[in-house]
């Protein structure tokens, strides 16, 4: 009688003991979307290479959310004097989570913008990568794509490395 008590004992205690940790705790947080991990304006370098001629500058990219797995991508205004491009957004860069990092590829997106003379301009961004590192605190990103824009005859292939603000 005493090993059937203690037989019946050591299943209650492997019972409770599986059911203990097979349970979740309730004060895990579900893992936050991607986009709300990554959104936010980013300074650092740009460098624009056209036919085969790179110029760097300073400049500040913007990713706000646009749907819990898709980012929109505002490009600063660049250029001078007749040259000059406004900001371009585009929209809907679908993301992917890789290990500690968050990716976005697109193969392209094209779109209008009104420049500064009220005129429009259509523009198509192409070969879209943006890699944020370090999420989630989402402190850096390294974005690469290239622009056609309006009637000009050459490519603009660019790449943004910069951190968070």
């Amino acid at each position: 009688m005493k090993i059937k008590s203690l037989i019946a004992m050591m299943m209650a205690a492997v019972a409770i003991v599986v059911g203990m940790s097979s349970c979740s705790s309730d004060d895990d947080e579900p893992e936050m979307a991607l986009a709300a991990q990554v959104v936010g304006s980013y300074t650092g370098t740009e460098v624009i290479t056209i036919m085969g001629e790179p110029e760097e500058d300073n400049a500040t990219f913007v990713f706000s959310q646009s749907s819990e797995t898709t980012i929109d991508m505002t490009i600063p205004q660049s250029g001078e004097g007749m040259m000059v491009i406004p900001p371009l957004t585009v929209k809907n860069i679908p993301l992917s989570k890789v290990n500690q990092s968050i990716m976005g590829k697109l193969g392209s997106f094209a779109g209008t913008v009104t420049t500064a003379n009220g005129s429009e301009k259509a523009f198509t961004v192409s070969d879209v990568t943006v890699i944020f590192e370090d999420v989630p605190n989402g402190k850096a990103v390294v974005a690469s794509f290239t622009l056609k824009y309006g009637s000009m005859p050459f490519d603009m292939v660019t790449t943004f490395t910069g951190n968070k603000n």
